[in-house]
């Protein structure tokens, strides 16, 4: 695929014959001239902007960004109200490339813009740009080109994108303020080791005796604080980067996947999610007049959840040999028997979508009350923990002391 870059320009405007200059990002000399002819400009002069010295942009391997879901969202809705009002195709992406804000997005929308300029449809030139489209707004896309549709689509793909952002921002407002006291209060236990035990360990000496063995620990690592903080930022800095490049792939979402179903606290929430995910997406397809086995293929990378996905590959399955639906379902541990019963009398009904949409209602909204009770939850957990830590350290620091008071009291 051809790289996209950055071209400056000068051009007549073919109306008044005023000269115009500006900047633009496409493939080649070739797609400029060809988008500023579709502008009513006739091209001048095109020249790459220079990217070198301090203007290059610092990429590093393997941290390429993926478009948000409210961007996703955002642009779903503008061009679904652009290809409402009777645009043209061409007309409305170049619009959305000019004035989107992310720019992983402007950059993916520039080679989609070239690549339906160069006779492919829409969904084809999204699916060449997975990292910025997911196959779940591709295939709607697709279902909306072959049925005429194609506003409405892009519709429900902006719906359905803006209510899991809304949906990520309330999980990180629950989960801020107990993420920024843990952080802090682990500072604070750092501080303490590296500044206040040495003061203690004055005291101990002159003591005598032998130390508790919780003093001794704590006196020991205080001696090896020197080596010990520059150790654990190089081992930080090192997990973020290896998770950042490995949290995909498939040997570490096998552990990381199933664990976040079993979380104490988050375990329940994550369910719920992925079910109402699930439906809704499921729903959502099935409703646009996609097959039930294409829907499930795709809903089924769309989860995000290995585990969700292999069961919904093992009822992708059933329905391919003819079965039942709903009997994976309930075989498969993740949903609970109401979704498939709810499936079951779907099925047999003829409203499955219906009864999918019901169950993504449903669990939508125990997901909304499960994330405003999540501060409440996590609060007590976080002073149980940094009780127990500051605790700890103020305990095993005054043990000495207790046993000299026990000695004296003997003594007396």
């Amino acid at each position: 695929m051809t790289a996209v870059q950055e071209y400056t320009y000068r051009a007549l405007d073919n109306d008044g014959g005023a000269l115009v200059k500006g900047t633009l990002e496409a493939a080649s000399t070739q797609a400029v001239a060809a988008k500023l002819r579709a502008q009513g400009l006739t091209a001048l002069d095109v020249e790459p902007v220079r990217t070198g010295g301090l203007h290059r942009e610092i990429t590093l391997p393997g941290l390429r960004r993926r478009v948000g879901v409210r961007a996703l969202a955002v642009f779903s809705a503008q061009l679904s109200g652009l290809v409402g009002a009777g645009l043209p195709l061409l007309r409305a992406l170049q619009i959305m490339t000019e004035q989107t804000e992310d720019r992983a997005l402007r950059t993916a929308l520039v080679r989609v813009h070239d690549d339906v300029q160069g006779g492919l449809s829409l969904s084809a030139a999204f699916a060449r740009e997975p990292e910025a489209f997911p196959p779940l707004l591709v295939n709607l896309v697709r279902v909306g080109e072959s049925g005429g549709f194609l506003g409405r689509s892009l519709a429900s793909v902006a719906k359905t994108y803006a209510d899991e952002a809304e949906l990520r921002d309330k999980i990180r407002s629950a989960t801020t303020y107990p993420v920024i006291v843990l952080t802090i209060a682990l500072l604070a236990l750092l501080g303490m080791v590296a500044f206040i035990v040495p003061i203690f360990e004055g005291m101990f000496e002159g003591m005598g005796g032998d130390l508790p063995l919780p003093t001794r620990v704590l006196v020991t690592a205080s001696d090896n604080m020197f080596w010990i903080l520059p150790v654990l930022g190089v081992l930080a800095v090192a997990a973020a980067v290896w998770w950042v490049r490995a949290k995909d792939t498939d040997r570490v979402r096998a552990v990381i996947d199933p664990a976040k179903l079993r979380l104490p606290v988050f375990g329940s929430l994550a369910t719920k999610i992925a079910v109402a995910r699930f439906s809704r997406s499921l729903a959502l397809m099935l409703d646009a007049g996609v097959p039930l086995l294409q829907a499930l293929s795709v809903v089924g990378g769309a989860s995000n959840n290995r585990v969700v996905a292999r069961a919904v590959t093992d009822i992708q399955e059933s329905v391919r040999q003819g079965r039942s639906f709903a009997a994976p379902l309930a075989a498969s541990g993740i949903f609970p028997p109401m979704v498939a019963q709810m499936v079951s009398v779907g099925e047999e009904s003829g409203t499955l979508a219906e009864m999918l949409g019901s169950v993504a209602d449903l669990y939508e909204r125990e997901v909304a009350t499960a994330t405003a009770q999540l501060a409440s939850t996590i609060e007590p957990i976080l002073i149980v923990v940094i009780g127990a830590l500051i605790g700890g350290m103020v305990v095993s620091l005054y043990l000495p002391i207790f046993g000299i008071y026990d000695q004296l009291g003997a003594v007396g």
